[in-house]
């Protein structure tokens, strides 16, 4: 190919892109949008209201503790009365109520207790280097700060189960101890989890101060992911823009996924994004099945880069295991050996078999391997492991580990 032609191929898809007018507002399907309106959620917002307006004058709150599966409206409905409830201050001219928001699933913020802290000083508009201050010093900065006058925290903690897997349950109690260091502030701490059994394995200590207010958001159906799915298409697409049955494919796969109303509007933006890139004036249920098989790698991918270390480290071990020709049949032996050698290289502590054996249960559950229990007579039972990866996926992973753990 020449350099004109390529420079006139490269027009044709600049001149499409510039020319197609399928999305009219796309940001109204990404997940950082919050609509005025969220259907189908409207009692489970009035609980959330009704535990938290007595902080409009000032009282201190329950903790609250939200739970249901990904995609359920949880984060969207706290953070839709949080913003009400912050127009009504400033509508009453007082500053005596904050809310602070923190998703405990970004690395960089909620990876390490000090982290955490750091983010809420930062929050407040104060600044505290990324690390090397005690912990301590950090938290006692946290409440000089907030001590300072008569005010109501509300901190919301999203996906908390999430800094609890990297970090423990011990700086969620300190958190719910504070109050009892403060003069002048209260802190009220909403935790959202996507784990339904997360209360469980905590503290009972813990448990006990965090859980004073619980709910549980249930799935969406179909019918109401298609509701939901409506509403944002006719803001994000140009009209006649899908063909019938493109939002009833949508919602069937998302409510085969748990009723996740992301996963609803992800499928629905990626598909008008395959359409567009190909020139269609409609998307078809075709671009659907595209966007399904498109979404489960990147999900895949994310799951991955989101583990904590030493969930990589052992993740890794299989990928040098199903790599190295050498073997034929991957056991758990194999693995934990495969991981010890690897903690020894990146200088990281390794963790007992058993927790190695409950780390590749959850990796079974989640589908990157498939772990059969096979007999081997009279030394007992073991698991076969196989990489459940397709090699696209495998080769991105690997790249992914790597970084991560600084191999």
């Amino acid at each position: 190919m020449g350099e004109k032609e390529g420079m006139d191929d490269l027009d044709k898809i600049f001149d499409s892109a510039v020319s197609n007018n399928l999305f009219v507002n796309k940001s109204v399907l990404q997940a950082n949008y919050n609509p005025d309106t969220i259907p189908h959620r409207g009692d489970y917002i009035a609980s959330v209201a009704s535990i938290l307006a007595p902080a409009l004058r000032g009282d201190k709150v329950s903790n609250l503790f939200v739970y249901g599966k990904t995609g359920t409206g949880k984060t969207l409905s706290v953070q839709h009365v949080g913003n009400r409830m912050v127009d009504k201050i400033n509508q009453m001219d007082q500053k005596h109520l904050k809310f602070l928001y923190v998703n405990c699933k970004l690395r960089k913020v909620a990876d390490t207790e000090y982290r955490i802290i750091a983010e809420l000083i930062n929050l407040l508009g104060e600044k505290v280097p990324a690390t090397g201050l005690p912990t301590d010093e950090v938290y006692s900065r946290f409440i000089e700060l907030i001590d300072k006058e008569k005010q109501m925290i509300i901190l919301v903690l999203d996906e908390i189960d999430q800094a609890v897997k990297k970090i423990s349950d011990s700086f969620l109690y300190t958190l719910t101890r504070l109050n009892t260091e403060l003069k002048n502030a209260q802190i009220s701490i909403i935790g959202i989890s996507n784990s339904l059994t997360f209360m469980d394995d905590l503290d009972p200590r813990v448990r006990s101060s965090l859980g004073e207010e619980e709910l549980v958001f249930p799935p969406y159906n179909a019918l109401q992911l298609q509701d939901i799915l409506k509403e944002r298409a006719s803001s994000a697409f140009s009209e006649d823009s899908l063909d019938d049955g493109v939002i009833a494919k949508c919602a069937a796969f998302a409510a085969r996924e748990h009723g996740d109303a992301r996963r609803a509007l992800d499928l629905l933006r990626v598909a008008g994004e395959l359409a567009e890139r190909e020139g269609s004036s409609k998307i078809n249920v075709d671009h659907i099945d595209s966007a399904n098989g498109k979404i489960e790698k990147d999900k895949m991918l994310d799951i991955i880069e989101s583990e904590p270390k030493q969930f990589q480290l052992v993740l890794y071990s299989i990928v040098l295991l199903n790599l190295d020709k050498d073997y034929g049949s991957i056991f758990t032996g194999d693995v934990y050996n495969r991981y010890q050698k690897l903690c020894e290289k990146t200088k990281n502590e390794f963790l007992t078999q058993r927790r190695v054996s409950d780390i590749l249960a959850e990796f079974d559950m989640l589908g990157i391997i498939n772990a059969r229990v096979i007999s081997k007579g009279r030394q007992g039972r073991t698991r076969e492991i196989k990489l459940m990866l397709s090699q696209a996926i495998e080769d991105k992973a690997k790249e992914i580990l790597e970084k991560s753990i600084e191999i």
